[in-house]
């Protein structure tokens, strides 16, 4: 159990999710409930029936103030996660809610926000280049621009609040390496497994020492879309699957 020392007692961690009916919220809820007081958040809880799931709208402010109340951290996963969605689809919790949260963290006086970001915010670079946490922004797509913009608000976040911020480049989260005849080498190097994606939110969450950072996010492949030095280095991440381990 992480636990904050407040007063004379040692109380748990209390970290708010968005997006946990998601799948990525519904793969590393179960794990993390039992290190923190976590408490899960969805516009729609119904999807997630087997947690615990309170309602939240990321594009009302006023609710995620009241979402985030007390938290000592938030992790906000919520949004629509398809690369080839329209900006119609996308404005409202890519853009939108990704300000909304932020604004509420800051407000809030959370001491981390954790965003998912994704390697899409870098998919415009040449191919078989490894990229960097360090490396800027280059999309390829709408929703890359979208994780691009969030990454923005955690810098500005983090300079302009006493609010931490650590952006998570996820790659290619599936409960197994992906596989089948449309399935690329590129796509099993950018594999991040549930038991990693889950020791990364810990990670992201936990550190200490950062203000503001970009972290890459895939799993221990042994060839690597994105290197993993920096993610380890300052996060203390410790990824231990790797997709060719599987074939």
């Amino acid at each position: 159990m992480s636990v904050l020392f407040v007063g004379m007692r040692d109380v748990p961690r209390r970290v708010v999710l968005t997006g946990a009916a998601g799948s990525i919220g519904r793969a590393v809820s179960p794990s993390l409930a039992s290190r923190w007081d976590l408490r899960l958040t969805d516009v729609a809880p119904g999807e997630a029936a087997e947690l615990d799931v309170t309602h939240l709208d990321v594009t009302d402010l006023d609710a995620c103030r009241e979402a985030f109340s007390e938290a000592d951290a938030v992790v906000h996963l919520a949004a629509v996660p398809d690369p080839n969605a329209s900006w119609a689809d996308l404005l409202p919790a890519n853009v939108v809610g990704a300000y909304q949260v932020a604004q509420a963290a800051v407000d809030c006086g959370v001491r981390r926000l954790v965003l998912a970001s994704s390697l899409q915010a870098v998919s415009g670079y040449p191919d078989g280049r490894q990229t960097r946490a360090v490396d800027a922004p280059r999309p390829a797509n709408l929703y890359g621009a979208t994780k691009a913009w969030s990454e923005a608000l955690g810098a500005w976040v983090a300079t302009s609040s006493s609010t931490s911020v650590v952006a998570l480049r996820i790659g290619f989260f599936a409960a197994s390496p992906p596989a089948g005849s449309g399935i690329s080498a590129r796509d099993l190097a950018a594999w991040l497994s549930p038991l990693d994606c889950t020791e990364l939110v810990r990670a992201a969450v936990e550190a200490d020492g950062i203000a503001f950072t970009v972290a890459n996010g895939i799993s221990a492949n042994r060839y690597r879309i994105a290197e993993l030095s920096e993610t380890i280095r300052l996060l203390g991440y410790r990824p231990v699957d790797d997709a060719w381990a599987h074939r």
